[in-house]
């Protein structure tokens, strides 16, 4: 009896244990399922969130291809709109910088303007503004009529450039931004090969034809700017900052994961916005505080703006607009070879652009940035060295041999250019300047680019007269010889830092040599403010 119990207890015990073995591994596996269901649902909505915003980064960036066909369509229209307007080498200097520096006042204007409007629709204004300057110079009957139309379209790229590169930053998560913000330079050097291929398509035409239909296909892209505005949502940074929060919190959730993500970027965006704290910074005009910055928005002017200048001083659009004169004074003759060989130089810059895409968010800022300047610096002299060999040493090489040589190094200083100064001028400028001071301080930075660039453009031909094409690169490699010390003591390493941790790294002033600031900095940085505030 006693036996046939405890054998009957036995078996409920095993039963019991049978029973709760079962629920384990049935709730076991429930758990696997729905984390397999969680993991599933996040990576879709990663994937969701990250064509979006590529989407989105691409549409902005088709600004960028106007001011690229610009510079690359008039390198070979000023050779027709010379012969048919019978202008002088003054009047094709002024012509061909006056965008750079005329483009200054759309910048400026830009970002008080896209304050007060928008990202988006600063973008659109940008584009119209274009529109009517190009179909004024594809019909000018004069230079005079030409100038202005030039002019009008030089204030419409200053519109776009500028807001093109601050939209894309402020839509993009910090694993990409580097990535997402280089499209603007990617279309750049895309609209520049469109401009050298249209000039090589269009230079059978007859010299009254041939330069307007060049300058006017450039209205093409501006349409589907217009197209792309339907499709892109507001910055959800600016939304904010006009304390729009439900339309941020819904910009947000179409380009995040999840919607605890979606949070704490709303968190962090509204902190940096001071919306719900008031900062003593906030009641300073944005104007004022530039002018009179801190220590942190000084270090953040000397990169933005050091940056924007060296990255045209280094004489890039004078080698983009005066490719045919380089490639003359090399050597060759046919207006129809000088166009072909311009072709293969915007092949370069958009070809190498491609690896700065693929390196700028794993590699890095600053060692891209090194191999470009050092690049670059090799490149100008060798330029230097070959054009001066063509045209005082004839003997010492052949003319055929100094047209490889030549046409090699001006390929392999755009394509230099294209891998660090090109793309990444872009993403330092648009994402070292707080919120507060974003659009104001980006479109400040470009003061220093747009004026070296009219500087450039409006004396080359002139210079290159007193001390000969070759002579002007040797004086370009010399000041990209500077470039390399200015990136070293100057730009720090902003690769995957969020756009308030990058704010709090300028705070506190170190790590530049060194390329990068650790999260455990920014941490004591953030735990030493909280302290004072405390202490405060």
């Amino acid at each position: 009896m006693m036996e046939s119990v405890k054998a009957r207890a036995a078996t409920a015990v095993a039963k019991s244990s049978d029973e709760y073995r079962r629920v384990v591994e049935e709730e076991e596996e429930l758990d696997e399922a729905e984390w397999g269901r969680r993991t599933e649902a996040r990576s879709r909505g990663r994937r969701r969130a990250e064509r979006y915003v590529f989407t989105c980064a691409l549409f902005a960036s088709l600004n960028a291809i106007l001011l690229g066909y610009d510079v690359g369509v008039m390198s070979g229209a000023i050779i027709y709109i010379q012969k048919d307007l019978h202008i002088s080498e003054f009047q094709e200097e002024i012509l061909v910088g006056c965008l750079s520096v005329i483009s200054l006042l759309g910048s400026l204007s830009g970002g008080r303007t896209s304050d007060a409007i928008g990202r988006k629709w600063t973008m659109g204004l940008g584009a119209i503004i274009f529109q009517t300057g190009a179909v004024i110079m594809t019909f000018a009957p004069s230079f005079t009529v030409l100038m202005i139309g030039r002019l009008l379209a030089g204030v419409g790229i200053g519109f776009g450039a500028m807001i093109s590169a601050v939209y894309i930053a402020e839509i993009s998560p910090a694993s990409a931004r580097g990535t997402l913000t280089s499209l603007p330079e990617i279309c750049i050097n895309l609209g520049i090969l469109l401009g050298y291929v249209s000039n090589y398509a269009f230079s059978g035409l007859s010299e009254h034809i041939s330069w307007r239909v060049m300058l006017g296909v450039g209205i093409l892209p501006s349409v589907f700017i217009g197209v792309a505005l339907f499709v892109i949502p507001e910055s959800p940074r600016w939304l904010m900052m006009e304390k729009r929060v439900p339309e941020a919190r819904a910009v947000l959730l179409l380009i995040s994961e999840s919607e605890a993500e979606v949070d704490e970027r709303l968190a962090e965006i509204e902190e940096a916005a001071n919306i719900m704290k008031s900062v003593k910074s906030e009641d300073k005009a944005v104007w004022r505080e530039l002018l009179n910055p801190s220590p942190a928005v000084r270090r953040m002017l000397y990169a933005g703006c050091g940056i924007q200048l060296f990255q045209q001083i280094t004489g890039i659009d004078a080698t983009v607009y005066y490719s045919p004169t380089i490639f003359r004074d090399a050597g060759i003759k046919s207006d129809q070879e000088l166009l072909a060989a311009t072709v293969a130089v915007g092949f370069a810059k958009t070809i190498f652009i491609l690896v700065t895409i693929f390196l700028i968010d794993k590699v890095g800022r600053k060692p891209l940035l090194y191999v470009s300047t050092i690049g670059m610096t090799v490149c100008l002299f060798v330029l230097g060295i070959a054009l001066t060999l063509q045209k005082h040493a004839m003997g010492l090489i052949s003319p055929s041999v100094g047209i490889d040589l030549a046409t090699f190094a001006v390929c392999g200083n755009v394509a230099f250019f294209s891998i660090g100064m090109g793309p990444i001028c872009w993403v330092l400028s648009s994402e070292i300047f707080p919120i507060r001071l974003r659009a104001q301080a980006s479109a400040l930075g470009q003061v220093g680019g747009r004026v070296g660039s009219g500087l450039v453009s409006m004396s080359f031909l002139s210079m290159a007269r007193a001390i000969s094409v070759g002579g002007m690169f040797f004086v370009f490699g010399a000041i990209s010889t500077v470039s390399v010390a200015f990136v070293y003591f100057c730009v720090p390493e902003t690769k995957g830092k969020t756009l308030e941790q990058i704010e709090i790294m300028f705070e506190g002033g170190n790590g530049w040599k060194g390329g990068e600031v650790e999260l455990e900095d920014t941490q004591h940085l953030i735990q030493g403010d909280k302290k004072s505030a405390s202490l405060g």
